[in-house]
């Protein structure tokens, strides 16, 4: 990595950061933590990699999650086993049973709009601070950015959100509160910084944290920049190849004493900063679903055909061929024609395939009704309740997800009112800086009784926007009166 001698960095100390550790975190992360995240990755989006159509390479292009096959699939070359240059690489079948499930689980947990309530005391300082976070929220990105947050959280099991004053470059503020701005930090290119005294990061934030891109023109050489948050600032560094020099600097305009970072962690692991997301407990059972769907594959290629043994024909090379709809006759009592060969089946081999996809089933909690895919008898689907039984485990983990998501969420407001104090955009207290999140229901029934049940919540005193959240509208959405 670029920038690692004792020259780089070197006016991070100025903030209280030791240039050294900041090197040696950001190497250890493009070496170690990089890879590890690219693979998971790999493994959520299946990219397809073009490569030459030919003998070698088949079909002309590979997907991600190929890297999980066994040699004796993917490059039968390499263990000896096929000498053929026809046979180099079989035939393989991928199923990506990984994002449909992240997938659904995004859709369960960030599908509808949420309601952000401010808890100030006064009424109406309470309205102003919700609607000035709705314009922020809905200005960096709204509902969009909450599922891409939550993309990366559960690919990766951890995400960051920055809370920043929009002065960069070709930003414009059309109103006051669009001055501050909501980023999703990709955890590929976020590398955290703690002290050495934290020994439990879940209760410690962070001293610092790096954000690396790079940039590259044809022609020209690979750049990186580098942003440094501080409890005081930030700091912009550039390395094209001959270290990290700053370039740029800024005060901290969000709440100076504290990087202004909100963490989230997908599902918690213990001590430690990074959490648990769904695609690493999954990927050893996708391989094996990859590879015994390739195995089926070709056997049923192998045995799809019907084929003929001529015995006592006299049959030579250039003879007619033995086939459905031909007669022979011989005088020899001993000829005959046996036919073989046609997919026979495999209980066995369903069976197993079947139990991957039910472990992966278990493993997620996401089985395939929770997309409207129906396999067996569940009872009454019209009914409720049927559902929840149904989608039980779904629904539980959503919700311990709505606690660690909305625990950032709440955080990121609450930097956002700093900001917007610091600005002298919105003047509040740190008390009045307190937001709690009103979610829809994960599951709702028919429309009739959907309205039925608002109706009811309203007449016991149940407040009219928590009732037009759970049924998925806003106070501004077109025909709300």
């Amino acid at each position: 990595m670029n920038g690692t001698d004792q020259t780089s960095f070197a006016e991070a100390a100025d903030e209280g950061i030791d240039p050294g550790v900041l090197a040696h975190a950001i190497d250890s992360h493009e070496r170690h933590t990089k890879p590890r995240l690219a693979m998971l990755w790999d493994y959520y989006r299946n990219p397809m990699t073009f490569t030459t159509p030919g003998v070698r390479d088949g079909r002309g292009y590979r997907l991600g999650q190929e890297r999980g096959l066994p040699l004796r699939l993917s490059n039968p070359a390499a263990l000896g086993i096929d000498n053929d240059d026809r046979l180099r690489r079989r035939e393989v079948v991928i199923e990506n049973d990984i994002a449909w499930r992240v997938g659904t689980m995004i859709d369960f947990l960030f599908g509808k709009p949420i309601r952000l309530v401010s808890t100030a005391a006064d009424a109406g300082l309470a309205r102003e601070i919700e609607r000035a976070l709705e314009r922020v929220w809905e200005s960096s990105g709204g509902l969009t950015l909450l599922q891409e947050a939550a993309l990366y959280g559960h690919v990766f099991g951890h995400v960051d959100l920055r809370v920043r004053r929009a002065d960069e470059p070709g930003e414009r503020a059309t109103l006051p509160e669009h001055a501050v701005r909501i980023d999703v930090l990709d955890p590929r290119q976020t590398v955290v910084l703690h002290s050495a005294e934290a020994f439990d990061t879940r209760d410690a934030g962070p001293m610092g944290v790096a954000i690396r891109r790079a940039t590259k023109l044809p022609g020209q050489r690979e750049v990186w920049h580098t942003q440094v948050l501080t409890p005081t600032g930030v700091l912009t560094f550039k390395d094209a190849g001959d270290g990290a020099r700053l370039v740029a600097s800024a005060r901290n305009g969000v709440r100076p004493g504290e990087v202004p970072v909100a963490h989230i962690q997908n599902a918690a692991t213990g001590a430690g900063w990074a959490g648990l997301g769904e695609v690493e407990p999954l990927v050893s059972l996708q391989d094996e679903l990859n590879t015994r769907l390739s195995d089926r594959a070709y056997r049923v290629t192998l045995q799809s055909f019907k084929m003929y043994l001529v015995k006592g024909l006299g049959l030579g090379a250039g003879d007619r061929p033995v086939g459905p709809g031909l007669v022979w006759s011989t005088d020899n009592p001993d000829a005959h024609i046996e036919a073989f060969g046609g997919d026979s089946a495999s209980p066995s081999e369903s069976e197993h395939i079947e139990q991957i996809r039910e472990a992966m089933d278990k493993v997620s909690a996401v089985p395939p009704l929770a997309t409207g895919v129906v396999r067996a008898r569940i009872g009454n689907l019209s009914s409720e309740n049927a559902l929840r039984l149904t989608l039980q485990g779904l629904l539980s983990r959503t919700a311990r997800k709505r606690i660690a998501y909305g625990r950032g969420i709440t955080r990121a407001c609450g930097l956002v009112l700093d900001a917007l104090h610091e600005a002298g955009v919105l003047r509040t207290k740190p008390t009045d800086r307190t937001v709690r999140i009103e979610w829809p229901e994960a599951i709702t029934g028919d429309s009739e009784s959907a309205v039925r049940g608002a109706k009811e919540k309203l007449e016991l005193g149940i407040t009219r926007e928590q009732v037009l959240t759970e049924l998925g509208y806003a106070a501004g959405d077109p025909g709300v009166q």
